[in-house]
């Protein structure tokens, strides 16, 4: 473990509380509590809009990695400013991870947002357009996931099959095991089945820790495995 909270707090006098980010429910819930973090993988799920890909943007950006995504050692590279959430983010340092908190040219890690991870590692020095979407975000897994550090991912099922979700599931373990810390937000029941993981779902609610089996997700996708038709007459009669 790296991070074991993360917080953001306004200016007390600030006017901004009813404007977007600070309006979304997960956003005042870490503006209010914070968030803890007590595995090496943490899992953010939730509808489109939820504010999911906001917070791990902001998580990514805090902890000093370019918000177009890529590694530590590409910095603001796209010269894209800080969001207002990124610039306010602070973390609570584990064990572990007080000396790469304590130095910006400690940290380690990586941002993966889908739209742009291509184009991210390409302009690093990798060369994924010689295969398939899928195989280059594995690629990069193999050879960009590797060290202890803090990864950050929006959304890598995108363009991943079922098998290649099931291999992902066995990189996201050994880069825990060789001491990483993994932040990922998904809509994939296969990865949020990773065992041991902590699951946080996001929502009007704000956020809650919620097991596996009692994830929405996990609900739909059942039920739809087992009686499509029961989800299709809504669409297409």
């Amino acid at each position: 473990m790296i991070i074991e909270r993360a917080y953001a707090h306004l200016d007390a006098d600030s006017r901004e509380e009813e404007r977007w980010p600070w309006s979304v429910p997960c956003v005042r819930g870490l503006l209010a509590d914070g968030l803890r973090f007590t595995a090496p993988v943490t899992f953010l799920v939730g509808e489109n809009g939820s504010g999911k890909s906001t917070l791990v943007e902001a998580l990514a950006e805090g902890f000093g990695l370019d918000p177009y995504g890529g590694s530590h050692d590409w910095q603001y590279a796209s010269h894209r400013p800080k969001s207002a959430l990124g610039e306010r983010i602070r973390f609570d340092a584990a064990p572990r991870g007080r000396r790469m908190l304590g130095s910006w040219a400690a940290r380690k890690g990586f941002f993966l947002r889908a739209e742009t991870a291509l184009d991210a590692l390409d302009r690093e020095g990798f060369a994924p357009h010689a295969v398939s979407h899928g195989e280059g975000f594995l690629a990069a897994f193999r050879d960009k996931f590797l060290h202890p550090g803090l990864y950050v991912m929006d959304e890598p099922e995108a363009a991943l099959s079922f098998a290649s979700c099931l291999e992902l599931i066995g990189h996201l373990n050994e880069l825990v095991k060789n001491g990483a810390q993994v932040i990922c937000a998904t809509h994939s029941p296969l990865l949020t089945a990773l065992p041991g993981a902590d699951i946080v779902e996001v929502g009007e609610h704000g956020m809650r820790r919620v097991a596996w089996s009692e994830l929405a997700l996990v609900d739909h996708w059942r039920r739809y495995l087992a009686d499509p038709r029961s989800y299709l007459r809504h669409v297409l009669d």
